[in-house]
C-alpha cells in the first residue's frame, strides 16, 4: 500500500527531522519576536506610540526645546569675551571662514555686561538677568558648531541632523525610540512652530511611521492665545455617535489594508483614534485658566512682552508633565540682527528671559527638573565682527546652547571658543554629538536607534555623532 494514501486521506511524506530542518528560521524568528516584544524594542503596529524601554537607563524622561528662531549671539549672552572690548573696531586677527554668509567688518564688542550667577558663578550678560538667576541650574555648552551659514539649511540640521536631505526630526527620533507616556496626547507637540526655513520638515516624521511626526499647535504667525489644536472639539455630535462613525470608517480602512502594508493608511488609522481620543484630555491641559495667579505671574503671562512666550513655556510645562515626550516652543523669527543688535537683541531678550526662568522654576518646584531636560539654542550663532555697524551676520562656527535638568551637570560651562568668539577651539560639541548626548540622556544609543528606509539602516546622527559624557551628572 502507498503510504501517500489511506482511506483516501493525504497523508505528507515528510519526516519530523525535516519538518524541523525546513522550520528553522521561522522557530527562529518567533524567539527573537518574543525576545525584542519582552525587552520592549518591537513597535506594536496598532499603537506605535505605546511607551517602550530605553536602551539603557535614562536620566530624562522628556525633553523640552526652546527655540531660538535667527540666531542669538553667543558674544551677548552666555560666552563672555573680554577682548572683544579690549580691541573693539579693529581687525579681527585671524583668519575668517572661507565661505561667509555676508561680508564682515571690524570687531565689535558687546554693548552688555557679564555678571556671574548662582554659587556656580557662571557669567551671563545682562540680556538674560533672570534666566542668570537659574544659572546654579544651566549647563552651559561654549562650543557648538555646526555646517551651514543659511538659516535653512541650519535649523534642518538642528532639528534633523541634515541640513540638505529630508530626515525625521529630533523628537520623531525621541517617540520612535521611546514612544509616549500618554496614549491620550501625541507624542511630540510643538507650539507655534515657524513656517519658514524648511517649515513643516522641521517637525516631520518623513519616512518614520506619521505618528511620530510633530503635533503642530498654531504657528508663529498667530499669537499663542489664539493657537489651537484644528477641530479638537464636535459640538454637533455625541461621543458615542462620533465612535460609532469611526469605528464605520476605521473597519473600511482596515479592509483596505488586507492588500498589503499600507504606511500612510496606518498612519491615517493612528491618527483618527488618537485625535478622537485627544477630545477629551488636550482640551484640558491647554485650559492656563487653571494655574493660580502666581504662577502665571511666574511666566510673565497678562504682561507685555512676556505674555505670548510665556504661554508658550507654561504650555510646554502643562503637556511635558501630561507625559508628551518631546515639546518645541519657538521664539521665532526674531535673533537675526544683521543690524540694529543693541535694539533687537534687547527686545527678543525681554520676551523671553522671564518665561524661561519661570519655566526653570516650575519644572524644579513640582519635581520635574530632575527628568525633563530642557535644552535652549537657536541654529547658529553671530559673528565677533561687525556687519552694517550694529549688527552681526551668521556663524555656524562657534555658539552657545544649554542644557538644564534631565541629568545633566548644573552649574558648569563646557567647551571654549578663541578669544573673540568666532570658531570653537576647545571640547568642541558638533550638532552630531549634541544629538548623540540628548539621545543618551533619554537611554538610547544613537547608533542603535536605526531604521531602515530605501534599503539601508539611517540614523539621527548619519555615521556621526559622540556623546558627551562630559555633561553628565
Amino acid at each position: 500500500m502507498s503510504r501517500r494514501t489511506f482511506c483516501n486521506t493525504f497523508v505528507p511524506t515528510t519526516t519530523r527531522r525535516g519538518l524541523l530542518r525546513a522550520s528553522a528560521n521561522g522557530f527562529g524568528l518567533l524567539a527573537l519576536g518574543g525576545l525584542l516584544a519582552r525587552d520592549g524594542r518591537t513597535a506594536d503596529a496598532s499603537n506605535p506610540l505605546a511607551p517602550r524601554l530605553a536602551h539603557f537607563a535614562p536620566r530624562a524622561k522628556r525633553v523640552i526645546f526652546l527655540f531660538m528662531h535667527g540666531g542669538p549671539s553667543q558674544v551677548d549672552t552666555f560666552d563672555y569675551k573680554p577682548m572683544l572690548a579690549k580691541h573693539d573696531g579693529k581687525p579681527y586677527p585671524g583668519q575668517k571662514p572661507r565661505v561667509q554668509f555676508a561680508a564682515t567688518g571690524n570687531l565689535l564688542q558687546s554693548p552688555w555686561k557679564f555678571e556671574p550667577g548662582g554659587k556656580s558663578g557662571t557669567l551671563v550678560s545682562d540680556l538674560f538677568p533672570e534666566v542668570r538667576k537659574r544659572a546654579d541650574d544651566l549647563c552651559v555648552i561654549r562650543s557648538i558648531h555646526a555646517d551651514n551659514s543659511a538659516h535653512g539649511g541650519a535649523l534642518l540640521q538642528l532639528h534633523t541632523g541634515s541640513d540638505t536631505f529630508v530626515r525625521p526630526s529630533v523628537g520623531s527620533w525621541v517617540t520612535y525610540g521611546l514612544g509616549s507616556e500618554n496614549q491620550n496626547l501625541p507624542g511630540f507637540v510643538t507650539v507655534c512652530p515657524t513656517l519658514g526655513h524648511g517649515g513643516v520638515q522641521n517637525w516631520s516624521s518623513a519616512f518614520l511611521p506619521a505618528a511620530h511626526q510633530g503635533t503642530p499647535i498654531g504657528h508663529s504667525g498667530i499669537k499663542c492665545k489664539d493657537a489651537k489644536l484644528a477641530n479638537i472639539q464636535n459640538t454637533a455630535q455625541s461621543t458615542d455617535l462620533q465612535r460609532a462613525q469611526l469605528d464605520l470608517v476605521q473597519s473600511m480602512n482596515r479592509d483596505h489594508l488586507t492588500g498589503g502594508p499600507d504606511a500612510a493608511l496606518e498612519g491615517r488609522i493612528n491618527a483618527f483614534e488618537l485625535a478622537f481620543r485627544m477630545q477629551a484630555e488636550a482640551p484640558k491641559v491647554m485650559d492656563l485658566g487653571t494655574e493660580s495667579k502666581e504662577t502665571l505671574d511666574l511666566y510673565g503671562i497678562g504682561a507685555e512682552p512676556t505674555d505670548n512666550f510665556g504661554r508658550q513655556c507654561l504650555l510646554a510645562r502643562r503637556f511635558a508633565e501630561a507625559g508628551v515626550r518631546f515639546v518645541q516652543v519657538t521664539h521665532s523669527y526674531k535673533w537675526d540682527q544683521h543690524g540694529n543688535l543693541k535694539k533687537d537683541h534687547a527686545k527678543n531678550a525681554q520676551e523671553v528671559d522671564r518665561p524661561i526662568a519661570g519655566l526653570l522654576t516650575d519644572l524644579g518646584r513640582r519635581g520635574l527638573l530632575k527628568d525633563t531636560l530642557v535644552w535652549w539654542g537657536g541654529e547658529f550663532g553671530r559673528t565677533p565682527t561687525a556687519q552694517d555697524k550694529d549688527g552681526r551676520d551668521h556663524n555656524p562656527h562657534a555658539f552657545s546652547m544649554w542644557l538644564a535638568g534631565g541629568g545633566v551637570k548644573p552649574g558648569m560651562t563646557y567647551g571654549a571658543t578663541d578669544d573673540f568668539g568666532y570658531y570653537a577651539v576647545e571640547n568642541k560639541v558638533h550638532m552630531h554629538d549634541l544629538h548623540a548626548t540628548i539621545l543618551a540622556l533619554l537611554g538610547l544609543d544613537h547608533e542603535k536607534l536605526t531604521y531602515k528606509h530605501a534599503g539601508r539602516d539611517f540614523r539621527l546622527t548619519d555615521v556621526h555623532g559622540r556623546v558627551v559624557k562630559e555633561l553628565f551628572a
